[in-house]
């Protein structure tokens, strides 16, 4: 198994459940970890534990993601790692659903994934190297009944992970969508007979993803728990 080439990540929609995982994963392989989120109080556990900065970032405002990226630049170094994993809800019909809502969702869900692209690709491409990690969900390849606008959302998320992994991978940037393709277990919904996804387990694929030699690629990754019929 060959180390993770890279010695900085910045996680955008940082909070309990996957990307806490994912943080304290990096940081035991010895990367610098930023922690972006709305509300940055909520991180300081997880700051400390994963030894980690924090950044207060809005992820659909183009001015606070680039205000972000360069506080990042500053206070880890060049950032090799960006993890996408901010996304809103907003459940019902869709003749009820308030469309202010539906448009915080795309924004938050999909635009804010083109952001984060946008900024770290301007500082990737330079060097020729990085990593962009996208995080999906069941809706990603499924919309289901009352849950239109995550649907859309990470439906468009992962078409621009397509299309950036194309214009990216021969730049030396590795695009990586992961599907996540069932409930995720959490202190607030327990595990029973392994029905949901442990986040741990999640984090360690998207290690092995950036451990991947790069003449073999992922571009994406789906993952549900094992005794789930498919």
């Amino acid at each position: 198994m060959t180390d993770i080439p890279y010695r900085s990540a910045l996680i955008i929609g940082a909070g309990s459940g996957i990307s806490a995982s994912l943080a304290r994963a990096l940081c035991a392989a010895g990367l610098r970890i930023g922690l972006a989120a709305r509300n940055v109080q909520k991180l300081a556990p997880l700051a400390a534990e994963a030894k980690a900065q924090t950044f207060a970032v809005d992820a659909a405002d183009p001015a606070a993601v680039a205000t972000l990226f360069a506080d990042a630049d500053l206070k880890l170094g060049e950032i090799d790692v960006v993890v996408y994993n901010a996304s809103t809800r907003t459940r019902g019909p869709i003749v009820e659903l308030d469309p202010e809502d539906v448009r915080q969702a795309l924004e938050v869900s999909a635009f804010g994934g083109f952001l984060a692209i946008q900024q770290a690709a301007r500082r990737m491409i330079p060097r020729g190297q990085g990593a962009i990690l996208l995080t999906g969900a069941s809706a990603s390849v499924k919309g289901f009944a009352l849950s239109a606008a995550f649907a859309m959302g990470k439906f468009a998320l992962r078409g621009l992970a397509q299309s950036a992994a194309r214009e990216l991978g021969p730049k030396g940037i590795h695009v990586a969508h992961f599907v996540i393709d069932g409930g995720v277990r959490s202190a607030t919904r327990p595990d029973t007979g392994d029905r949901m996804l442990d986040p741990d387990g999640i984090a360690q694929t998207y290690i092995d993803i950036l451990r991947q030699p790069r003449n073999a690629w992922s571009l994406e990754v789906e993952l549900r728990p094992w005794v789930e019929a498919f």
